[in-house]
């Protein structure tokens, strides 16, 4: 199948301007040559322009169809590259094959003009798009009610406030169905329900068969529309492959955690004369280790521990944070054998199961503890051992549903409900 975009070896250079000093008076001109003479010759001749390189051979290539997500830092130059897409800006080098019609939304009012209003500013869009008025008109309604300005439909919109101008552009970009849909971080701007009618519509254009490229730093929602992603970092594109892979690259480098741990050396082991940890991992139900989980499976923390000196009562506990350092809960292991039975020299094994349909989408930051607590002493605690990332595959049997939008919280139980008529 030939691919619907293909970006090869594609570069975009910036020139960075210093700031002009003021322009020198004649006399500073005269004064300066008779003090420094060679001064004017050395300093123009080793003077280069400073350039920065926004992309750097980044090459790649979509399919039709397919709901690619672009993920990196700040700075990686994922906008920069949608921008090339969309045809704004132009590449320093290499080359852009795009086959088919692009709508793009990278910033507030892209291809709005502000004299216009917001009615003529659709048909304007339409026409840039290739359409004729009669397929804009089928649309027209669908697209205003979509945007909720109804009201301020025939007003300049010069006049419209940020979030009116985003929910307009969205509409108007999503709903005139071009093949490919450009989409930046700008959804960021909406608020809570207008993302939620926004990812639902790129979840809808997917299904359709139209091809969409979004931008975010959201990582769930771009686990749960994207099938492919691509991972951006200083201009270059570091990952590009299946959504859970890439996601994982991108997650251990940013939190700079794994899915699993392990100490080889005693020593350098965390912990004290009493205990030291050996190793911590989270794996799945066959004990594979594993970065990524289905919401709907379990998930089991591993802890492999030294006990060096008889006669402790040892408490095995982790404290699982979410992405925004928010606590989410600490478990111990509050069994007989742990809590109150003095352990024996000897290597131990300690696994805690998380059921599924427990923890909310997202990523997770285990720290590993053991502590005793008749008197209360912490002998070890390895902040952000391990990290995790739960995903809802949108399958209609989770919590979710079948529902794309966001939904807050740490954890999302699968609670059982009973409905009846009174």
């Amino acid at each position: 199948m030939r691919p619907i975009i293909k970006v090869e070896n594609l570069s975009k250079q910036y020139r960075i301007v210093a700031r002009q000093a003021k322009y020198p008076t004649l006399r500073d001109s005269i004064t300066e040559a008779l003090h420094t003479p060679f001064g004017w010759l050395r300093r123009n001749g080793n003077r280069e322009d400073g350039a920065i390189w926004a992309l750097k051979d980044v090459s790649f290539e979509v399919k039709p169809g397919e709901v690619v997500g672009v993920i990196g830092r700040n700075g990686a130059g994922k906008s920069t590259l949608l921008k090339v897409l969309s045809r704004i800006t132009e590449p320093t080098t290499g080359q852009v094959d795009i086959y088919g019609r692009v709508g793009s939304l990278l910033e507030v009012g892209t291809g709005f003009h502000p004299e216009l209003s917001g009615r003529e500013n659709v048909y304007l869009n339409g026409a840039i798009l290739g359409m004729r008025r009669g397929e804009i008109d089928r649309k027209f309604n669908e697209i205003v009610s979509f945007a909720e300005v109804e009201d301020f439909i025939d007003t300049p919109v010069k006049h419209y406030s940020s979030g009116m101008y985003m929910r307009l552009a969205f509409a108007v970009a999503a709903h005139l169905e071009p093949e490919i849909l450009i989409v930046d971080e700008v959804l960021a701007v909406g608020d809570i329900a207008f993302q939620r009618k926004c990812l639902n519509k790129m979840k809808e254009a997917g299904e359709q068969g139209r091809t969409v490229i979004f931008v975010s730093h959201d990582i769930q929602a771009v686990t749960r529309l994207c099938q492919n992603v691509v991972l951006m970092e200083a201009g270059q594109v570091i990952k590009n492959g299946p959504t859970r892979g890439v996601v994982s690259s991108y997650l251990i480098s940013t939190l700079r955690a794994t899915a699993a741990r392990e100490w080889v050396e005693l020593e350098e082991a965390p912990g004290n004369e009493i205990v030291r940890l050996r190793r911590v991992c989270v794996c799945d139900s066959d004990g594979e280790s594993a970065e990524n989980f289905d919401i709907r499976k379990p998930i089991d923390v591993e802890m492999i521990y030294d006990v060096l000196k008889s006669g402790e009562v040892l408490v095995p506990n982790l404290h699982f944070f979410n992405g925004e350092g928010i606590c989410a809960f600490v478990a111990h292991d509050w069994g007989d054998e742990s809590r109150t039975k003095p352990r024996q020299e000897g290597r131990y094994v300690s696994i805690a199961r998380i059921p599924g349909n427990f923890l909310a989408e997202g990523t997770f930051l285990v720290g590993a503890a053991i502590s005793s607590y008749q008197p209360f002493n912490v002998h070890l605690y390895e902040q952000n051992a391990i990290a995790f990332q739960v995903v809802d595959c949108l399958e209609g049997d989770s919590a979710r549903g079948d529902y794309a939008g966001f939904l807050p919280g740490i954890v999302r139980p699968l609670l059982t409900w009973e409905t009846r008529k009174l």
